[in-house]
């Protein structure tokens, strides 16, 4: 895998690949991609660590046929030369969630270059 130099693109191919369902049945392909201080405050209001959130994705992936998201309106801005802010909107069973993603810059050279340090996911109401 050759690394994307552009932070915001680096930042949009991580969030993109771990929204993938292979990966998210994949203990390893999502660790690699989660920063060793990963946090996330999830659509139910649910606070995960990483490893939380390591040890519930194949449960909630399944296998490679897992959920399906619709992703739209991503954007994204570097906050540092090592900190990237996402926005992005996602549908997967027909709930719509409005999402949030800082990734950073690994510093030490261990699994991706761009790992996701914090995620918020915002459930929408129906109608909005």
């Amino acid at each position: 895998m050759v690394e994307v130099l552009d932070p915001v693109a680096a930042a949009v191919a991580g969030e993109l690949r771990l929204l993938e369902p292979d990966v998210r049945a994949s203990r390893d392909e999502a660790a690699r991609l989660l920063d060793p201080e990963f946090t996330e405050v999830g659509a139910s209001g649910r606070r995960w660590t990483r490893d939380e959130m390591l040890a519930g994705l194949p449960g909630t992936a399944g296998d490679a046929e897992g959920p399906h998201y619709e992703v739209s309106r991503m954007a994204g801005v570097p906050l540092a030369p090592d900190l990237v802010h996402l926005t992005y909107e996602t549908v997967a069973d027909g709930r719509r969630a409005r999402r949030s993603s800082l990734w950073r810059r690994a510093a030490d050279g261990a699994g991706a270059p761009w790992r996701l340090y914090y995620h918020q996911g915002t459930p929408v109401p129906d109608g909005a």
